[in-house]
């Protein structure tokens, strides 16, 4: 009797619970969140899949640090040697335990920066990269505004320790994921769950701090950064793919670490399961009339994977990509006209190839014959005078 209570126990338990996970998993409205700022964007176009106070003044804590790290590894040699400064040696909050005139390569430095989020090693990588904080602060947000395309950020420093003017925005955070992750060292790091450190004072096994690259495994998950600070709260940078999406996450002023995980799962689960990116290829041609325009560099866009989408060019060479039931527009391209005569030119070419082709091999069909009859010709008047000459000798 105590057994069949104990299994009627389990299978309720299993009745209420699993179907509460699938429903949580098969919702196709948006979320709603408890961090005060959110945006989910597709990183292959950039479109926002999901917003919430994108554009609002926030603290980003540690997540300034992907800003850093990017900005170093354009603007650095990775194999420079950084000297550490008793200034890095004594800054606060998480750090790699940097020394005082320790040697550290560039690379190291970024990686201990992301992976543990070192912020000694942001300082170091400020100091060495600008000569102080201040001016490695004018820097960046010069390169953040000019070269990544940022419209509301002013970093006052490079790790995101507080500071009452170090703002930015959660589209802006977006942003400069976006542009990190095109780089292919950037996403390397990024990507790292674990990382041997031996430091002049500190030997260890770094841990990515993202918890949904080890704790609580995330399918898809490519990288991502934590941050907090008493002002900030529970802010988070997640990056993740699948076969037909890849996605960037960004959760701003979570009141617990708790609520930040679950606002960016929930904000993943909603991503990849209603939306897609489709692309169109180099070198595709539409037409119109008598003109044809080509795709000159792959292109892509983001849809609803419930919605049947159609592909129209009109005849200024504009691509329009529609929601075919009802014609609402997704995405539009300028595509370049084929230059027709350019065509024309290219088939004559062709044909006087094929012209000239077909006159060579003829030209070499007729000398063939010519020898082979010359060499015939020659072989019977041999054969004749040889003939001749057993005549002669009977």
């Amino acid at each position: 009797m105590k057994k069949e209570i104990f299994l009627f126990i389990i299978i309720f338990i299993m009745a209420t619970t699993i179907p509460f996970e699938k429903s949580a998993h098969l919702n196709s409205n948006p979320p709603s969140l408890v961090s005060e700022s959110a945006i989910v964007i597709d990183a292959k176009t950039g479109e926002i899949i999901y917003e919430k106070n994108i554009d609002s003044n926030m603290y980003p804590a540690s997540i300034t640090k992907i800003a850093t790290a990017i900005y170093a590894i354009e603007n650095g040699n990775l194999d420079e040697v950084v000297t550490i400064s008793e200034n890095a040696r004594n800054t606060g909050g998480s750090s790699v335990y940097l020394e005082e005139g320790e040697q550290v390569p560039l690379k190291k430095l970024i990686q201990g920066l992301l992976i543990n989020s070192g912020n000694d090693a942001g300082v170091a990588i400020a100091e060495h990269l600008s000569g102080n904080i201040e001016q490695f602060s004018s820097d960046i947000n010069q390169y953040l505004e000019e070269k990544v395309g940022t419209k509301h950020t002013n970093f006052e420093n490079p790790h995101g320790l507080y500071d009452p003017n170090h703002l930015t925005t959660a589209e802006d955070l977006a942003t400069i994921t976006q542009y990190a992750m095109e780089n292919e060292v950037f996403r390397e790091i990024n990507a790292t769950i674990e990382l041997d450190w031996e430091g002049e004072t500190w030997d260890t096994t770094l841990i990515n701090h993202h918890k949904l690259m080890r704790e609580i495994p995330y399918e898809g998950i490519t990288g991502g950064k934590t941050g907090f600070t008493g002002q900030s709260g529970f802010t988070l940078a997640t990056t993740a793919e699948r076969e037909n999406l890849s996605v960037i996450v960004i959760t701003l002023k979570s009141y617990s670490q708790e609520a930040s995980y679950t606002d960016t799962m929930n904000l993943l689960d909603y991503a990849f399961e209603n939306f897609q990116t489709t692309s169109i290829s180099k070198g595709t041609t539409f037409s119109t009339g008598d003109v044809d325009y080509e795709v000159t560099k792959d292109i892509f866009y983001t849809h609803k994977t419930d919605v049947e989408v159609e592909e129209k060019i009109n005849e200024e060479g504009i691509l329009n990509v529609l929601n075919k039931n009802d014609d609402t527009l997704i995405a539009t391209f300028q595509l370049d006209q084929v230059d027709s005569e350019a065509n024309d030119r290219s088939l004559a070419n062709k044909e006087t190839e094929h012209v000239e082709l077909a006159e060579k091999k003829m030209t070499l069909f007729e000398s063939y014959i010519i020898e082979i009859t010359f060499v015939s010709i020659f072989i019977l008047v041999l054969m004749g005078i040889i003939n001749r000459k057993r005549w002669k000798l009977f």
